[in-house]
């Protein structure tokens, strides 16, 4: 949204855009205190943590939100991965690019060696185990998994080296109780469960962002009631909505959003009666 929109309704950003500052985010007690733990006691213990429920629900959020914390913590190196989809070679090359560490993806023994070196120089220098983020984690080959879970663990699974945040929707729960993943699965130290929000919850958010934003009273409060009854639970659904409102508020001008708006957008049109042919 350009300057002069948000200048109409005395915003100091689209408080609906999927690009928020991170400050602004809404964050509930639950991921509060899922972050807690992985500043707290993952860093530092090392393994597998996992953020799981379905798409809409904050999964992507939580971890951009885990980022920016973790990146201010110092000496504590952070990566992410940015093609979960990868085989194992490819892999191995983006952890490469991750860790600054020159692989030859030909050479596998090579690159595990390599890679497990850097993070136990890592952890003994700062006693912080290097982290990896990784989204749409039902993406990835359970080949890598498995390979991700040796990478990251030494002295007959009884040092870790590295912090792993996995992201994804059920598919990935499905995926873990595979038989080659369950010693995966197992390793698993952290859970988040990001459901379905209540009419409460979401409300709770929509205000805060309108807060954040500069302008509390851009929705009256019909509409905003109205938005979270009509979201399904679904922090998205109510945000892209939103958006939507905004977006045709400021091009007919309007001073303020209201329900009106709601029913002209998303209201049921209307369906002339057909009358029967005569005979």
């Amino acid at each position: 949204m350009n300057q002069t929109l948000l200048a109409l309704y005395g915003l100091k950003w689209n408080p609906f855009s999927a690009d928020l500052p991170i400050d602004a985010v809404h964050i509930p007690p639950k991921v509060e205190d899922f972050c807690w733990r992985i500043e707290h006691a993952l860093v530092r213990e090392g393994g597998f943590a996992l953020i799981q429920g379905d798409p809409g629900t904050g999964k992507s959020v939580v971890l951009r939100l885990l980022a920016e914390r973790l990146s201010r913590l110092p000496d504590l190196t952070v990566g992410a991965i940015h093609h979960p989809q990868s085989n194992l070679a490819d892999f191995y090359r983006e952890l490469g690019d991750i860790f600054a560490v020159p692989l030859r993806p030909s050479n596998r023994w090579g690159g595990f060696k390599a890679l497990r070196e850097r993070w136990l120089s890592h952890l003994e220098s700062t006693h912080r185990r290097p982290v990896l983020l990784i989204d749409e984690a039902q993406e990835m080959n359970a080949q890598v998994l498995c390979e991700l879970r040796l990478l990251s663990s030494a002295r007959f699974d009884s040092q870790t080296l590295l912090s792993v945040i996995l992201a994804g929707d059920a598919r990935l729960t499905e995926k873990l109780r595979r038989e080659e993943l369950v010693p995966l699965g197992s390793r698993i130290r952290i859970r988040l469960h990001t459901e379905c929000a209540s009419r409460e919850e979401l409300l709770g958010c929509l205000e805060h962002l309108l807060e954040g934003a500069g302008n509390a009273s851009l929705m009256t409060p019909v509409l905003c009631q109205t938005l979270c009854d009509h979201a399904m639970g679904n922090y998205r659904v109510l945000t892209q909505m939103a958006a939507d409102l905004l977006a045709a508020a400021a091009k007919r001008n309007l001073p303020q959003l209201d329900e009106k708006l709601f029913l002209e957008l998303y209201g049921q049109p209307h369906q002339p009666v057909r009358r029967k042919a005569a005979r």
